[in-house]
């Protein structure tokens, strides 16, 4: 029989006379169940249920987000299929199959729970998979967060972005020399290779710019300008009367807030306030802003707060440890991670800057820039919203000059900082002057710390911000 595909059938099919050259009926035996063959063409595709593996952190539900797929695409290992939403984080899990997808099991905003399928893809059947594999998927991997892949007996150090943009222009990763922290490959990195292979000019990368401090042409600086008393901006949302009582399920950043605050409160607090005069530091950050928007970096006062914090923290390392559930063990924290609370449409959120003792300002700023920009978008990973040993939360931003702000666990300390504003004060002639003045609330677990070391702590970050020189001495 010349038959190119061929399968076997439960029931006798007889095949056109033009397939047929030769039919023996000693090379068939037929049983009771007669068989012959028919052309037909076979699948070519295994299904395989890509299902979520456990993102970490006890995690045993997420919020689908967002599709970057939909049924009948093809993808590629590391592309990314979905974004989902913990109670921690936003996260991006991304495909580990070639293949076609064949079915999504979630629609937006539908909960999807760790161990269940998420899509259906179609694979190459010369590429099965084991069954195990058809059980866990590859780790997620969170916007911005590390990605290792084997690659000619290394290890290679990119994220999801930089691999897109490697393949979408056929790099192979073993190829680039990353210039990143641990070898890891920067988008910069990928686009100098490709320069160096078509030969193209790029523009040097506005971060690596060093600019020279403009010289001063005032002796005397002027005095900061009056802030114009602003009305409070109402919230542009459409107001529904509908008279009747409706019920939502806690999800999300809300579910988060509700488990830490539940054991924040547990934690015997105390409060210390004290306002800071910021007029010598209103007057240095003008002057440094230019500097800083030439080199692509909105330079706000956060980082000015956050470093003096740091400084303060290695004179009092007690304010950066942690006290575990037994209330047996301080731990004193090496790495100043320090919290920055943010007001999101998702909810508050509370990412940090790593290693403070051994960042500039600038790197600071940097970072800042980069949270904001990712939490404004609600695509915070969970590295950067984990590992917080202290915290500053600026409610001055909205309004507001005193607070009483909860310690978030396992830290022992938080500051929350008014806004900044302009009075009266005198000078050590006892004259009147215009003086810019922030106040700050600070926050304290009272099983380690006591309020005179809260005070002094307190003092010494003050001095930092009144005199802002004075930090000069104390930079790593």
């Amino acid at each position: 029989v010349c038959i190119h595909r061929v399968r076997s059938c439960s029931s006798v099919r007889f095949i056109k006379s033009k397939y047929v050259c030769v039919f023996d009926k000693s090379a068939l035996k037929f049983s009771h169940q007669q068989r012959l063959f028919r052309t037909s063409p076979v699948s070519c595709g295994q299904i395989v249920q890509f299902k979520l593996s456990d993102i970490g952190e006890g995690i045993t539900e997420v919020t689908v987000k967002e599709w970057y797929i939909k049924e009948g695409d093809s993808v590629s290992q590391f592309d990314s299929i979905c974004e989902v939403q913990s109670d921690k984080a936003s996260v991006t899990i991304t495909s580990r199959y070639d293949g076609i997808i064949r079915k999504l099991h979630y629609s937006i905003d539908d909960i999807a729970f760790v161990g269940k399928p998420l899509v259906d893809i179609e694979i190459d059947p010369s590429k099965g998979v084991s069954p195990e594999e058809d059980v866990v998927e590859t780790p997620p991997m969170s916007h911005e967060e590390h990605t290792h892949q084997e690659i000619k007996g290394h290890k290679t150090l990119a994220t999801p972005a930089v691999r897109r943009l490697a393949m979408e222009n056929n790099i192979k990763l073993s190829e680039v020399v990353g210039t990143g922290k641990d070898n890891r490959i920067l988008k910069e990195d990928i686009l100098n290779y490709l320069a160096k292979q078509t030969g193209a000019i790029l523009p040097p990368s506005p971060k690596a710019e060093i600019v020279p401090p403009v010289r001063r042409t005032e002796t005397v600086p002027a005095a900061p300008k009056d802030r114009a008393r602003r009305a409070p901006v109402p919230v542009s949302r459409p107001i529904a009367f509908s008279g009747k009582d409706r019920s939502e399920p806690v999800t999300g950043f809300q579910k988060a807030m509700v488990k830490t605050m539940s054991a924040a409160l547990k934690i015997p607090h105390f409060g210390y306030s004290d306002e800071i005069d910021l007029t010598q530091l209103v007057q240095l950050r003008e002057e440094l802003k230019p500097l800083a928007e030439i080199r692509g970096v909105k330079l706000s006062f956060m980082p000015f707060f956050i470093k003096a914090a740091s400084l303060g923290l290695l004179q009092y390392p007690i304010l950066n440890a942690s006290l575990d559930e037994n209330c047996q063990n301080v731990t004193y924290k090496a790495s100043h991670n320090i919290g920055v609370a943010m007001d999101t449409e998702q909810g508050l959120i509370v990412p940090n800057v790593k290693n403070v003792q051994v960042c500039s300002v600038f790197d600071i700023a940097v970072e800042l820039n980069r949270l904001q920009s990712l939490g404004s978008a609600g695509q915070l990973g969970t590295s950067d919203l984990t590992g917080g040993t202290f915290t500053l939360s600026n409610i001055g931003t909205i309004g507001g000059t005193y607070a009483k702000p909860v310690i978030l666990p396992p830290e022992v300390a938080i500051g929350a900082l008014g806004k900044i504003q302009v009075l009266p004060r005198f000078n050590g002639k006892g004259e009147v002057f215009k003086a810019q003045i922030m106040n700050v609330s600070w926050s304290a677990d009272h099983r380690v710390i006591d309020g005179a070391t809260m005070a002094r702590f307190s003092n010494l970050w003050k001095s930092y911000l009144e005199n802002p020189a004075t930090m000069l001495l104390d930079l790593k």
